[in-house]
């Protein structure tokens, strides 16, 4: 990997996340203070909102395999987010856009609700662009035939998860205060200057970067290898994989892409490798009907990715808890240090982002050696390993957060506080269940980025990096789901809910053991999915 671009890639997603969590980190809390939205509306729309950010990577990711490359992609939906934070900043500063405020609430306009959702929609589609290409473009730089270089890309996965949560860390603290005590509009200004600097940061290593091809759409080759599947049904596969059809030449016939072996599952895609006599017009091979080993292991690869995939949507609602559910329920704790400073409940997330930095070089420099000793792998775990611990660790967040919730329901009763805006319990207690989602984090989401950018075909990689982020928006869209029925379901009668607008009288620890009960029965799911998935083999060379 070229010696200066490391840094830029790091220091470029650094301030980018920082941009993006300065923004989102407290969203909850802007909704509710100067939109005016309630607990669950507020909440609903941060974690759709979230899920968009996490859907629009599809967008970004399938113009940088197919057309522009990661590194065009990159710059061009950069100036799109600039011009997200730019209005979104403009909407909470400039009188006109900026709800009018009294006393006791905001009362902002249909158009102010408006042009607030224009530039948040606008930040997720210009996010995007940036999220599956940036670690695999930083990826990228490493020469994979070179064993040196090959594990030391093991290590840059980690170390660019923690670039991310540096500048998290600014996010979820610093700049949660300044909103909070000093403004909306400076405490989204920062942001949108942060992600000015990202911009910069990335096109000064425009000379340095190892950039790789476009290899044509995937998504035309996916559907060549299923259309000649289809229309060959009767054709035998021979036992023998070397009669089934690829180029003669070392290097494969897509670019940026090197070959892959046939492997023996899904076989009825291999009958589209299968020559047949009507496979060939005026000599060439037709496309639809006949494709190469390669062709048929991207589909594949894609299709062994899935269930992976599926196991991580429940890890993605349980992290989804620390922009919502968490939040609100510090909000009613005391979040007092000492006598004059008041701490945002947002901003216990610093101790997410934390708990990773703390984690991400104690797995590289402790952990891995440690495991290497007893699994003899060069990693220390498999990949699908590193991440069913995380699955595990993110159990015992929901525990934790559920047994703080029955404590202050029990200090809430004992007491009568049922109406008071926070009790006398100091928001501290909420440290544990952000430090554990944060170790979690370092296993699973890490553990995510590095495998599905190795199992993803070559002239997919981001594609499949989006794949992997596409987790976290269904985790959202799954939150928001089981805010939505468990409201409906709770409020039935006259009653009050699990998740009423005064948590004092609701049930929010009855939310986080449903969470329980979900993340034991996805574990166990995935144990059966790791068991069953299978490697995939490159030989040969990218042309």
């Amino acid at each position: 990997m070229p010696l200066y671009s490391r840094p830029l890639i790091s220091g470029n997603e650094c301030c980018e996340r920082l941009a993006y969590y300065g923004m989102s980190t407290n969203l909850v809390n802007y909704l509710q203070k100067q939109l005016n939205q309630g607990n669950v509306t507020a909440s609903n729309n941060v974690t759709n909102w979230s899920g968009t950010c996490y859907i629009t990577p599809l967008i970004g990711a399938f113009l940088a395999d197919s057309y522009m490359g990661r590194f065009w992609t990159i710059a061009s939906f950069s100036i799109i987010y600039c011009l997200g934070m730019t209005l979104l900043t403009l909407t909470a500063s400039v009188s006109g856009l900026k709800p009018s405020c009294d006393k006791d609430a905001c009362h902002p306009t249909g158009a102010q609700t408006a042009v607030t959702f224009v530039a948040l929609y606008l930040i997720a589609l210009g996010t995007g662009g940036i999220k599956p290409c940036v670690s695999s473009f930083g990826a990228d730089q490493f020469d994979e035939t070179d064993d040196g270089e090959r594990e030391k890309k093991s290590s840059f996965f980690n170390w660019f998860y923690l670039s991310i949560n540096i500048g998290a860390l600014v996010a979820s603290s610093v700049l949660v205060w300044i909103q909070m005590n000093v403004g909306w509009g400076w405490g989204f200004g920062i942001p949108a200057v942060a992600m000015a600097i990202a911009v910069v940061f990335f096109f000064s290593g425009s000379r340095l970067y190892r950039i790789q091809k476009p290899g044509g759409s995937p998504l035309t080759r996916i559907m060549q290898v299923i259309v000649a599947s289809f229309r060959k049904s009767n054709v035998v596969v021979p036992a023998d994989k070397s009669l089934l059809y690829e180029t003669a030449d070392e290097e494969c016939n897509i670019q940026g892409s090197r070959k892959l072996e046939s492997t023996s599952k899904f076989k009825f895609f291999d009958k589209a490798a299968v020559e047949t006599q009507t496979d060939r017009v005026k000599g060439s091979a037709d496309p639809w009907r006949l494709c190469t080993v390669t062709q048929v292991e991207e589909l594949k690869a894609i299709i062994r990715l899935l269930p992976v995939w599926a196991s991580g949507i429940v890890f993605a609602t349980v992290y989804s808890q620390m922009s919502t559910m968490f939040v609100l329920q510090g909000n009613t704790m005391d979040q007092h240090m000492g006598p004059n400073f008041k701490i945002p409940s947002a901003s216990l997330s610093l101790f997410d982002t934390l708990s990773v930095i703390f984690w991400a070089p104690i797995y590289d420099i402790v952990i891995v050696p440690f495991a290497r000793k007893l699994t003899g792998h060069e990693r220390g775990f498999t990949q699908l390993q590193r991440m069913g611990i995380g699955l595990l660790i993110s159990i015992f967040s929901m525990v934790a957060a559920g047994i703080l919730e029955v404590v202050r329901l029990n200090i809430v009763k004992r007491n009568n506080y049922y109406d008071i805006e926070t009790i006398p319990m100091t928001i501290f207690w909420q440290v544990p269940q952000y430090f554990i989602v944060g170790c979690a984090e370092v296993f699973t989401f890490i553990g995510q980025l590095e495998f599905f950018y190795d199992q993803a075909p070559d002239a997919m990689r981001s594609l499949c990096s989006a794949l992997s982020l596409t987790t976290v928006a269904v985790g959202n869209y799954l939150s928001t789901l089981l805010v939505t029925i468990v409201t409906k379901v709770t409020t039935k009668n006259g009653k009050l809910g699990w998740i009423p607008d005064n948590l004092n009288r609701g049930h929010l620890d009855y939310f986080y053991w449903l969470l329980t009960i979900l993340s034991v029965l996805n574990f166990l799911v995935y144990l059966w999915i790791a068991k069953w998935f299978t490697y995939k083999k490159a030989t040969g060379r990218a042309n």
